[in-house]
C-alpha cells in the first residue's frame, strides 16, 4: 500500500534521513519507534508531502506521491494526526470534527464518520458542543484522532498520539489505536511509548540518527535486547 523507497530528507547541510526504506500493507499496524531527533517526524512529514524529499521515492498504491501536494495527498486518502493535536481551541468541538470532512468524499459520509468517532469516543459526543480548548488533554488528543477519522482514511498516519498522557490515558489510547485497527483501518504510528507500540504493531521499523537500524515484526522486537536497553534501561 505506501512504500518508502530509499528517502533522504535535508535541512540545508543537516541530513535528518538517509536512505531510509519502510512498507505499510493494507490492513496493516505498523510502529516507527527511535529517540528524540531520530527522523521519525521528519519521515511522516515526507510521506503527507510536508517536507521536501532530497532522494527515494514514496508510493501509495502505485502511484508516485514525492512532489505532491499535501492537499492532494489528502484527497488519495493519506491523513496525519500530527503531534500536539493541532485542534482549532475556539471552535466547538463538532465543528472540530465536521472540519475533518471537508473534502468531498468524506463530506458524503459525515453522518456515518460521526456516529463511528462517537462510538470510539463517547465523550465527543456529550461535548460536542463545548470549546474544544475546555477539554482535557486526554479529550484533545481523541478529538484530533477523531478529527482525521472524519477524513475517511486509507492510512492513518499517528504522530505521537500518547504525547504529554498519563500512563493510564497513554495506554487507553493506543487500545482504542487497536479498536481502530481491528476496523480494518491501515496505521502508521510514531510513539514514545515503545514496548507497548510494539506489542500492537504487526511490524515496526527503528529509527536511529536518520537511519532504519532495525526492522522486524512488533512482538520480536519487543523482545530485542539492544531496544530493551536502549528504551528501557533493562
Amino acid at each position: 500500500m505506501l512504500k518508502v523507497n530509499s528517502v533522504s530528507v535535508s535541512y540545508g547541510k543537516l541530513q535528518a534521513l538517509r536512505d531510509v526504506g519502510i512498507e505499510v500493507a493494507q490492513d496493516d499496524f505498523v510502529a516507527v519507534i527511535g529517540s528524540n531527533g531520530a527522523g521519525k517526524t521528519t519521515l511522516l512529514r515526507a510521506i503527507s508531502g510536508l517536507t521536501r524529499i532530497s532522494a527515494g521515492s514514496i508510493e501509495f498504491k502505485g502511484e508516485r506521491l514525492d512532489g505532491l501536494p499535501p492537499k492532494r495527498i489528502c484527497e488519495i486518502g493519506i491523513i496525519q494526526v500530527p503531534e500536539g493535536r493541532k485542534i482549532f481551541p475556539f471552535m466547538k468541538v463538532g465543528e472540530n470534527l465536521q472540519l475533518g470532512a471537508y473534502l468531498p468524499r468524506p463530506r458524503k459520509l459525515v453522518q456515518d464518520s460521526l456516529s463511528q468517532v462517537f462510538q470510539l469516543f463517547p465523550v465527543l459526543k456529550e461535548r460536542q458542543n463545548q470549546l474544544a480548548k475546555t477539554l482535557s488533554g486526554g479529550e484533545q488528543q481523541m478529538l484530533a484522532i477523531g478529527r482525521g477519522l472524519m477524513s475517511c482514511p486509507l492510512l492513518l498516519i499517528l504522530d505521537e498520539p500518547t504525547l504529554g498522557l498519563s500512563p493510564k490515558l497513554a495506554a487507553e489510547m493506543l487500545m482504542s489505536l487497536k479498536q481502530l485497527k481491528e476496523r480494518g483501518i491501515t496505521i502508521l504510528l510514531v510513539s514514545q511509548e515503545v514496548i507497548q507500540s510494539l506489542q500492537l504493531a504487526q511490524r515496526a521499523y527503528v529509527l536511529d540518527n536518520g537511519r532504519i537500524a532495525l526492522q522486524g515484526r512488533g512482538t520480536e522486537l519487543a523482545h530485542n535486547e539492544h531496544i530493551r536497553k536502549a528504551y528501557l534501561g533493562l
